[in-house]
């Protein structure tokens, strides 16, 4: 028998009246409108209000117009924590662009990768990261030879940053970010995108210029996600939020777009430690901050001189990049943090699942709800679908603790695919999911756990390193047999790369310190800095009876190794 047609019970259309696409623009909109002489951004001695931050995001956009820049044109920036990165959240997507916010810790061969694979029209640059752009783009138009198209260049003047990289910079007759703003009309009329799948931001994932994936995002998605966060965590109207974690991270957790909604008050760090948390807190009544475990470890480590305890206020704090040990948990919260304990991916919008808290855990013992908090938890509002499969039959995994699946997710805020690879996008999309390539457990109280991550993905500072990406270049290490990375314990950034290392016969006698160090040197010359294995193990490699490299006897060698101490320097 047919399935009967479906018909509602009217016949009443969508119309301008009552249908919209959704789209995280109209936060700004609104901010300007009902609080517009409200602090919208604080960075050392420049602070704006939300009417002027809706005028220079307009300016943006109108000035991007003028140059042919809009719907299918995509605008890279390279910057850390400044107001040119928030204005380019709202004002690159008013004009229809798509914004790719770029990762600063990378090198100039991974962004010159990113730049041509994402079409890059426009790329504004900070001025810290000038002589990076010029040497990105020098790799590009070597590669491309005389069909290369240079892409419009904008440098971002820093009133905190030493005046030689802009003044090089303008030397070479590079638009400034504030002149180019200069052009713009502060009343340019923005348009709402035609349909909210439009998309509005790429992301890369890990991985060297042979294989990072570009994570597309549309404006339902972040729409959505900039609602759930301030859901999720509680936040007032208002709120007073601390940029610890990169606006290049996921587009900030979509935290960028969230603050408009909430009309609240940015304070920019361009660079985090701890003294500066705890002094912002204090002199801006900071409310929020999200941060990577590796930052709380820094936080509740530091020297009694760069804190200010206790706390004026209680400081609500976000965490997620990696598993967050309990004791770094239990030791935020004797110091007056409140933390909430979230995981995601850039293919998720950030954070999707949160440990969410329970009444009846307040009156356990502080131990005991550090682990309970420590554990990934439960879908976001935003997230329709959330579960633990087995990675065989594809069947949920039974809630008892203990037999693990891959973590999978389904809903309007998982990412639209990766761009220009459809070969990735049917693998991950497969079944009907979007899998996470995390293994996990579930609780009898549905909350998941991840008891370890497939694909090796290394975690450090709260940003992904692939594992065999780092082994594809020790590889091409002349005195090198044999490699496998793996996750070794690190005092700072949590983990770090370990290399174990078999040498070719005729190097085994060699001083192993200096082959070490020459190890790490060859690939400092060919891997971001943080990407290069910070400890390297010489000697034969565990394997199968088939010949498989046994990572996990390495990754217990690692731990066995301690972590590597911070740098006293």
């Amino acid at each position: 028998m047919a399935a009967a047609k479906f018909r509602d019970i009217d016949d009443l259309p969508k119309i301008p009246a009552n249908y919209t696409a959704l789209t995280p623009l109209w936060f700004l909109d609104r901010a300007a409108a009902v609080h517009p002489t409200r602090k919208s951004l604080i960075h050392g001695s420049r602070e704006y209000t939300w009417r002027q931050t809706y005028e220079r995001c307009r300016r943006l956009a109108s000035a991007l117009a003028d140059r042919s820049i809009g719907p299918g044109s995509t605008v890279a920036i390279i910057a850390p924590n400044t107001p040119a990165i928030y204005e380019a959240h709202f004002g690159v997507p008013m004009c229809g662009a798509v914004l790719n916010a770029v990762n600063i810790r990378l090198n100039a061969p991974t962004i010159a990768f990113l730049l041509g694979h994402s079409q890059s029209a426009v790329i504004m640059v900070d001025q810290e990261f000038f002589t990076l752009a010029e040497e990105s783009l020098r790799l590009m138009e070597e590669k491309a030879g005389s069909s290369f198209k240079r892409p419009l260049l904008i440098v971002i003047g820093d009133h905190t940053c030493p005046p030689e990289s802009l003044n090089r910079a303008l030397s070479k007759g590079v638009i400034e970010y504030e002149d180019f703003l200069g052009t713009g009309d502060p009343n340019y009329q923005w348009e709402t995108p035609a349909d909210e799948w439009q998309s509005i931001a790429l992301g890369y994932t890990s991985g060297t210029t042979a294989s990072p994936k570009g994570v597309v995002l549309h404006h339902r998605g972040a729409y959505l996600m900039a609602l759930s966060n301030p859901l999720i965590w509680g936040m007032q109207e208002g709120s007073v939020y601390l940029w610890t974690l990169p606006m290049f991270h996921c587009n900030g957790w979509c935290f960028t777009w969230a603050l408009a909604a909430l009309s609240g008050t940015n304070i920019c760090l361009r660079q985090v430690t701890a003294k500066e948390v705890y002094t912002s807190i204090a002199k801006y009544k900071v409310t929020h901050f999200c941060a990577a475990p590796v930052v709380l470890n820094t936080i509740v480590n530091a020297p009694q001189e760069d804190t200010i305890l206790p706390l004026p206020h209680t400081v609500h704090v976000m965490t997620a990049g990696a598993a967050p040990p309990p004791s770094v948990l239990f030791s935020m919260n004797q110091k007056g943090f409140r933390v909430t304990h979230t995981y995601g991916l850039s293919e998720t919008y950030g954070p999707s699942t949160v440990a969410a808290w329970k009444p009846e855990w307040d009156s356990l013992p502080p131990e005991t709800q550090a682990k309970l908090n420590a554990r990934q938890g439960v879908r976001y509002i935003g997230m329709e679908q959330l579960d633990v499969i087995d990675t065989e039959t594809g069947k949920p995994v039974p809630a008892d603790g203990k037999t693990a699946g891959e973590i999978v997710f389904r809903g309007n805020v998982v990412m639209k695919g990766y761009l220009k690879n459809p070969e990735a996008n049917k693998e991950t999309f497969a079944g009907g999911w979007f899998h996470s390539g995390d293994i996990a457990v579930k609780h009898p109280d549905n909350y998941i756990e991840i008891k370890d991550r497939s694909k090796d993905i290394i975690i450090s500072g709260g940003e992904n390193i692939s594992s065999v990406e780092v082994e594809n270049v020790v590889y091409h290490h002349p005195a090198v047999l044999e490699a496998s990375v793996v996750a070794r314990p690190d005092e700072r950034w949590q983990e770090s790369p370990c290399a174990f290392v078999t040498l070719k016969s005729g190097y085994e006698k060699q001083d192993q310190n200096k082959m070490a160090q020459d190890i790490m040197k060859f690939c400092r010359e060919k891997l971001p800095s943080y990407w290069v294995p910070k400890s390297v193990v010489f000697g034969p490699l565990p394997k199968t009876a088939t010949g498989k490299i046994q990572k996990h006897v390495l990754r217990a060698k690692a731990k066995e190794l301690g972590p590597v101490p911070r740098s006293r320097l």
